[in-house]
């Protein structure tokens, strides 16, 4: 397994670690997402995207708040994912981000995983 680490960014509120897997790129966003923070998770996911890697797995266990903005960003990941043959899996999400997920229905155009190892173990796109 490739565990190289692709890149890292931070403020206050959120830290964003990126690294490869296998195919993938593991994006851990830490903290709170929201209107302040969301570029920092947008940027890493674009540049993954450009890179050539088209399978995101969003390890959400260290996620303590998302917000529309930052829903928007996970969506917008997947529609540029799902253009290049890919997709975005999201994996061990708190109660409290779950439930913006359920509200606002994007848990039904997402693949939700309850573990990292779960969506890493998955070999769909």
């Amino acid at each position: 397994m490739d565990r190289g680490t692709v890149g890292s960014a931070q403020s206050g509120r959120l830290l964003v670690e990126v690294r490869e897997e296998g195919p993938s790129a593991v994006v851990t966003p830490a903290g709170e997402l929201d209107h302040h923070t969301a570029d920092l998770l947008r940027e890493p996911l674009e540049d993954c995207l450009a890179k050539g890697i088209k399978r995101l797995v969003i390890d959400c266990s260290r996620l303590e708040f998302c917000d529309s903005t930052g829903l928007n960003v996970l969506l917008g990941a997947r529609l540029k994912a799902e253009a290049a043959g890919g997709g975005v899996h999201l994996a061990g999400m708190q109660p409290v981000v779950a439930r913006v997920f359920e509200i606002t229905g994007a848990d039904a155009v997402f693949t939700v995983h309850d573990s990292l190892e779960a969506a890493l173990a998955d070999d769909s796109a």
